[in-house]
């Protein structure tokens, strides 16, 4: 039982790695595309972070999660130890805060500078 208790740790700890990184990937490639689809006057207008900036928030952690869920991905279907990359833990927390915060308040506030119409 002893030798069957840390096996079992590693695939819950992958498991949920792979949650959190799924979800980082989720909501930073949304927030990237749809910061992709906005002018940059519109962000300027709110007085945000410029469209440059937003881009290479998202876009950095994005791919830097990405990694990290691929790293994770890999140690749990081969049952390998913890693929433990501290950057790519921070980089999937930095990106769903960032991009959570860019979903909830700046795409709310592009929505409400327009009729509120539209696809986003």
């Amino acid at each position: 039982m002893a030798t069957t208790a840390p096996i079992f740790y590693l695939a819950i700890q992958h498991m949920l790695d792979l949650v959190v990184g799924l979800t980082a990937c989720a909501v930073t490639v949304g927030g990237f595309a749809h910061c992709l689809a906005q002018r940059p006057s519109a962000l300027a207008a709110l007085g945000t972070l410029p469209k440059g900036g937003w881009l290479a928030l998202l876009g950095v952690t994005g791919l830097l999660s990405l990694l990290q869920t691929y790293l994770t991905a890999v140690a749990l279907l081969f049952n390998a130890g913890p693929a433990d990359i501290f950057l790519g833990l921070m980089a999937q927390l930095i990106g769903i805060a960032a991009g959570m915060v860019y979903l909830l308040d700046v795409r709310a506030g592009l929505r409400g500078m327009s009729d509120g119409r539209g696809i986003w």
